[in-house]
């Protein structure tokens, strides 16, 4: 075991082919074939997605606007930070002002990065870059897509957080950016 946070070389996979599996509407799936470090050959199965972002929306009052919706993976409601699918060659800076207008009808004064995410890097490409939005002002109603339904949740942020803990937020991407947000918060008080 090593604490070394550099890269080791020898730490790679060399692509040698892709076999397209399935092309659907907003995933792709391949199957591409790798040589591995020891000389031997394998096999990933990848999904390709392009991505997205999400952004904890902390009104003046400290409260966060959250949604709920149906997911139907899992067959449950969840709460979550808004959020959305980038568009190939989207920035996502602009997918997150997009998504915190369609999903809770808010604009935001100050945007600020709370980095990125990969959710399952065992499989699937797909990124999802974080943003804290302060100074909301909640200008209008949704403008949800045709087949998107879900419910704004206004929540002081400190019970949102709380719920993390609880494991009453499943959402992998609405724990990281709140716990994130809540550290990021608390260090800024400390100085």
């Amino acid at each position: 075991m090593t604490n070394d946070l550099q890269s080791a070389p020898h730490l790679k996979e060399e692509w040698l082919r892709t076999e397209e599996i399935y092309r659907g509407r907003i995933l792709n799936v391949s199957k591409d074939t790798v040589l591995l470090e020891n000389g031997t050959e394998a096999i990933r199965e990848i999904i390709h997605h392009p991505g997205g972002a999400c952004v904890v929306p902390l009104t003046s009052d400290g409260c966060v606007l959250m949604v709920r919706q149906f997911r139907y993976p899992h067959h449950v409601e969840t709460l979550e930070i808004p959020a959305g699918k980038l568009e190939y060659g989207e920035d996502p800076l602009e997918c997150a002002v997009r998504e915190l207008k369609e999903e809770v009808g808010g604009e935001a004064e100050m945007l600020e990065s709370l980095g990125s995410l990969f959710p399952i890097p065992a499989y699937d490409e797909e990124v999802i870059h974080m943003y804290l939005a302060r100074q909301i002002r909640e200008t209008s109603e949704q403008l949800l897509d045709t087949d998107e339904f879900l419910d704004i949740v206004r929540l002081p942020f400190d019970e949102a957080v709380q719920m993390v803990m609880d494991n009453r937020i499943q959402d992998a991407k609405t724990q990281i950016a709140l716990l994130k947000t809540a550290f990021l918060l608390q260090n800024r008080q400390s100085k």
